[in-house]
């Protein structure tokens, strides 16, 4: 088995596209989707109209790793057309580009860690800090990991997160967000001109499919059953993505239309991985063949979402119901009394 520094190297074999392959990925996706909204907005019988709408939502999550892996640098760096179109995404979209990339590097810089600021990610408590927070930290720590804010992840996480909130922060530094929330809405309202059933076929209902589904796959990648949290002093860059990163278990229908992000183990050990040469890296290097592994089925889901605390003494994820949590204040490491953040908190990042 290689050492950290070796599977690092080994890993950059990886990390170069096929320039044809990855404008390929990116025309045919945008086709894909035109074509499936196309059919959502058009008079037709309205089963096929919400299926057609759906699937744009789901291919909408697609585009959307196409535009992370840009942002990561691992395609189309140096395309000027593609920089266009991925500025663009963003704003029209609700990922504003000054938002995501700071948002971003910062959780792979910081993924895993049991302290420290939240910013880009689920935020995480130990056993001992919830039992010690007052209510008021305590409810937004469960509301921020709640299945209902990630079900309605387009105003959690990207109307509110990702646009709101910095823009007001920091307008200056975010104007892009601010474009993005008048660009989005603006959408809307020349949409519902032609009717409110286009405007929510055409881009609500995609939008709110695309987002919850982001959100709970941003979720089950760093809180799933064998996921191992470390404190600072014993953190690792290679550590956190071989035991902290999961492998999400898909058929090659949703492989398509998440991008291959089910690999992120894979992509968190080399970000700069084009998505469509994850499955590629994982079949040659063997240490990344025995992951953590989840599954969008029923019992994977579920799973995921009764996580709600570190334990530090289980090294594991558990319930609120611990016996930990819902004990009586004990006396803290000064790290551990730090706030809770909103997962989308971009305090430092504005």
């Amino acid at each position: 088995m290689r050492t950290a520094k070796e599977l690092l190297v080994a890993s950059k074999e990886f990390a170069s596209e096929n320039r044809w392959v990855s404008w390929w990925h990116l025309w045919s996706t945008l086709v894909v989707l035109a074509a499936f909204v196309a059919l959502a907005v058009n008079d037709l019988p309205w089963t096929i109209r919400i299926l057609a709408s759906t699937a744009a939502g789901l291919v909408s999550v697609r585009l959307f790793i196409i535009y992370h892996d840009y942002q990561h640098h691992a395609i189309l760096r140096t395309a000027p057309l593609a920089k266009l179109i991925m500025w663009g995404y963003g704003i029209f979209l609700l990922n504003p580009s000054s938002v995501w990339i700071r948002s971003h590097d910062h959780h792979h810089k910081n993924n895993s860690k049991t302290f420290g600021a939240n910013i880009g990610s689920y935020p995480v408590m130990t056993t001992q800090a919830y039992a010690n927070a007052t209510f008021g930290e305590r409810f937004a720590y469960a509301a921020a990991r709640h299945p209902l804010t990630m079900l309605l992840g387009y105003f959690t996480v990207f109307l509110i997160g990702m646009c709101l909130r910095p823009f007001l922060l920091s307008p200056r530094r975010h104007y892009d967000a601010g474009l993005a929330m008048v660009v989005h809405f603006s959408a809307m309202a020349y949409l519902a001109s032609f009717g409110l059933d286009v405007m929510v076929l055409g881009l609500l209902y995609p939008s709110m499919v695309a987002s919850a589904l982001g959100a709970y796959l941003f979720y089950a990648q760093h809180n799933y059953p064998d996921a191992r949290l470390k404190p600072r002093s014993e953190w690792s860059h290679v550590e956190a993505a071989l035991h902290s990163s999961s492998y999400i278990a898909m058929n090659p229908l949703m492989n398509w239309l998440t991008g291959n992000i089910g690999y992120h183990h894979v992509h968190h050990l080399n970000a700069r991985i084009p998505f469509y040469r994850l499955p590629e890296a994982m079949a040659a290097l063997e240490e990344l063949q025995s992951p953590g592994v989840t599954t969008l089925g029923l019992r994977g889901i579920l799973s995921c979402l009764r996580l709600k605390l570190w334990s530090p003494e289980e090294d594991r994820f558990v319930g609120f119901d611990h016996p930990d949590a819902v004990g009586g204040p004990t006396t803290l490491p000064v790290e551990e009394t730090r706030p809770v953040q909103n997962p989308t908190s971009n305090k430092r990042a504005a």
